[in-house]
């Protein structure tokens, strides 16, 4: 490998390969098998940063004769920065090092591991960091057991080499990394449907009821949006029934095996929402003894309902665009970016575009929320449901009480159609229960309405 035009059209042999590695054993293949036609060396050994960013740790391991599955030789490739001098030469040089073993063993405190070489037949090595342009990654080591395995075009070549390995390799990583999330996640979910076991049963059962002009305009935008993975922002007064369109909506989406994950934005204390909608690493603030999955990374390949949304800081709103335009989040005190495929829904009881004129809401979060809006009237502007609402609750209710044919007397039936309904559906729907309960026969004579202010 003398001629700089063979050695680029080595690189460029080795590019096409490298193009179709698939996993880390394509990965050892390609190094052993073609590095081995221009460098006569023996072992082969990468080492990547570990998750504290200081320690590095091997990803790839290769190794012939006495190292073959030699446990000494591979725990060598251990080690921290700033108590290796091996490891620190390499990751501070720009061109690979090459280390003779025998003159190591003559420096004062050399690393453990250079007997354990020379036991082994370790003669010298050589050593170039990997990195992209946006991260350092580790470093790459090749072993041979005679002299004069690097001469200078060899490691010139290394380091062409270098600069290919260290791309692919993270891509490598990210996919795993991805990988881990993603059991992770799957870890998450199951703990979430064990804990609810019936939750799926119940989000499948849940119906919306009503047979109003104003219904029918919902239920045939629920079933234009759902299929698609647009996102919906659904606008109504409190208990108008927002959390069940959501439902309705992800049930009957291509998502509707995985998971249908609700956070209420006004219910969460300020300082807790970023880490309960992002997640955090362990030890990236006061408290956080482990690592915490947010919201999002439980709803991948799911939908996330953010209810409230109108309540959300400003701050975070700005963190939630991000979310939106990037379909990546990151951990509180994560070093990197972790990819979502998230559907997303919001809900809210304000006036967003008023909330925008104040002040209080990002406009550009409004724009890229209201991809897809659905308005639910208040139940006092479809009077006309309240009987067809009223029976279904009342069979419900009726059902768990284990009281069978009762009914509404028409006094009441008169008092609820006269009735405002500050409280919408939901306070139909808990006066029902409440009726149930009270009644002592099997026709509800009172409706408890003015009983329930």
């Amino acid at each position: 490998m003398k001629q700089g035009n063979m050695m680029v059209e080595f690189l460029l042999s080795l590019s096409s390969d490298i193009a179709l590695i698939r996993d880390k054993d394509d990965f050892l293949r390609v190094l052993r098998e073609r590095l081995r036609e221009v460098i006569h060396f023996n072992d082969i050994v990468i080492n990547i940063f570990d998750e504290d960013g200081k320690s590095l740790v091997p990803y790839l391991y290769y190794s012939e004769g006495r190292r073959k599955n030699h446990p000494a030789f591979q725990r060598s490739g251990h080690s921290k920065l700033g108590g290796d001098q091996i490891f620190e030469a390499v990751m501070a040089a720009e061109q690979p090092q090459v280390f003779n073993v025998r003159k190591l063993l003559k420096v004062k405190n050399h690393p453990a591991y250079i007997p354990l070489f020379r036991e082994t037949g370790i003669v010298e090595f050589s050593g170039i960091r990997l990195r992209t342009a946006t991260h350092e990654i580790g470093c790459l080591f090749l072993f041979s057991e005679q002299t004069g395995t690097f001469p200078e075009p060899v490691l010139q070549l290394i380091k062409g080499v270098s600069h290919q390995l260290s791309i692919v390799l993270a891509n490598m990583l990210a996919n795993d990394r991805i990988a881990s999330q993603l059991k992770e996640i799957e870890i998450y979910r199951q703990r979430l449907e064990n804990k609810h076991p019936v939750r799926k049963k119940e989000i499948a059962q849940a119906d919306l009821v009503g047979n109003s002009r104003e219904m029918q305009q919902v239920f045939r935008l629920i079933s234009q949006v759902a299929p698609a993975d647009s996102t919906v922002l659904i606008l109504g007064e409190t208990g108008t029934g927002k959390e069940l369109v959501s439902k309705a909506i992800h049930n009957h989406s291509t998502r509707r095996d995985k998971l249908l994950v609700k956070v209420n934005c006004a219910a969460l204390p300020v300082n807790l929402i970023e880490s309960e909608l992002f997640g955090h690493e362990k030890g990236a603030f006061t408290g956080a003894s482990e690592r915490r999955i947010g919201k999002f990374e439980m709803a991948h390949g799911g939908t996330l309902l953010l209810d409230e949304i109108g309540e959300l800081p400003l701050e975070l709103q700005a963190k939630l665009l991000r979310v939106l335009q990037e379909r990546e989040i990151e951990r509180i005190g994560g070093k990197s970016p972790v990819r979502i495929d998230v559907r997303i829904i919001a809900a809210t009881n304000r006036d967003l575009k008023k909330e925008v004129e104040a002040g209080r809401f990002r406009r550009d979060l409004f724009y890229r929320l209201n991809v897809f809006p659905i308005v639910l009237p208040p139940l006092r502007e479809r009077k006309d449901e309240i009987p067809e609402l009223a029976e279904y609750f009342l069979q419900r209710y009726a059902g768990k009480a284990g009281k069978s044919a009762m009914r509404l007397a028409d006094g009441v039936k008169e008092e609820m159609m006269a009735y405002h309904w500050p409280g919408n559906v939901r306070e139909l729907e808990h006066l029902i229960e409440r009726s149930v309960l009270l009644s002592r026969g099997t026709v509800i004579e009172e409706s408890f309405i003015r009983k329930s202010h």
